[in-house]
């Protein structure tokens, strides 16, 4: 499967939300949709869900207008949705139903995802007794019980501890492992790193950004230089070198970036004819968060 996001534009009266996101993602891939408080996630989330109509624009599945009544789709939001004084197995059940599953296969692949997360002695207990991270797992079996082809997960892994987070991948894994199409929106950079190969960040409602995490980190990096040294010198020769147009104190050593048309090359050149003890020049990679917040404080 093939899901596409076809230049989506969406207004509320006056206010402009969104204006041309696009993007796309296939069976057993993991999209990293990242914005900003505001940027326009959620509402491009609503519209894939057909909780909202676009202004404009398209959603197609294997190039044809999706239908949530022909697929399943599963989304856990941010704001949680269960009923705090209801037992646990009674709301899954209530949930499947109303998804189309009959009461015996609901209670089964209930028990089978209680199990698997490590939640079945909490099957009769009310959603208001358990802890911030088990209700949070309590949402995601909700949203996977009846088997979606689609997963939306909107900061799943918020107020999570280690070793809950640890479960919690390992289910993200299996749904990418079997084919499910997903869509992962978080803050949380590392989890985005260690799911997605292609990211999406959007910034005022358009994108700012788009493709895989290897060919952004690539772009973002043409003169950036990262210098490992614990020579107390090299500061000084830094301010002094006519290649660097700026520095910054990095872990090991320092991150350089380099005059336009200087290469790693000139740079190490220059260095080599210096006193100053060094370990290592690579160009530098940037972490994902970097990245998150040059792309996201353009618009500003």
């Amino acid at each position: 499967m093939k899901l596409e996001v076809r230049d989506i534009t969406k207004s509320f009266g006056e206010k402009q939300v969104l204006s041309g996101i696009s993007f796309s993602v296939e069976s057993g891939e993991a999209l990293g949709l990242l914005g900003r408080n505001g940027a326009g996630k959620t509402t491009t989330i609503r519209i894939i869900m057909q909780l909202f109509e676009p202004n404009s624009g398209e959603i197609l599945l294997d190039g044809k207008p999706l239908s949530i009544r022909d697929i399943n789709v599963g989304y856990m939001p941010e704001e949680r949705g269960l009923y705090p004084k209801k037992k646990i197995m009674e709301q899954l059940i209530y949930f499947a139903n109303l998804r189309g599953l009959d009461k015996a296969t609901a209670k089964s692949r209930a028990d089978e995802l209680l199990e698997k997360l490590q939640m079945t002695e909490y099957k009769d207990a009310k959603l208001e007794t358990l802890s911030k991270g088990n209700q949070q797992k309590i949402q995601l079996i909700a949203t996977l019980i009846c088997d979606p082809d689609i997963v939306i997960l909107d900061e799943p892994f918020s107020g999570l501890d280690p070793v809950n987070a640890m479960l919690l991948k390992d289910v993200v894994r299996e749904l990418i492992e079997g084919g499910k199409i997903v869509i992962f929106s978080s803050h949380q950079m590392n989890y985005i790193e260690e799911f997605c190969n292609n990211i999406v960040i959007i910034n005022s409602g358009k994108v700012a950004v788009s493709g895989t995490i290897k060919d952004i980190k690539h772009s973002y990096t043409k003169n950036l230089v990262s210098f490992v040294t614990d020579d107390e010198k090299a500061e000084s020769y830094l301010s002094n070198d006519a290649t660097i147009s700026n520095f910054e104190r990095a872990e090991n050593g320092y991150k350089v970036e380099l005059t336009d048309g200087t290469t790693i090359k000139d740079f190490m050149a220059n260095l080599a004819k210096s006193d100053i003890g060094f370990s290592g020049v690579s160009d530098y990679e940037p972490s994902l968060a970097e990245i998150f917040v040059d792309y996201t404080e353009v618009a500003e």
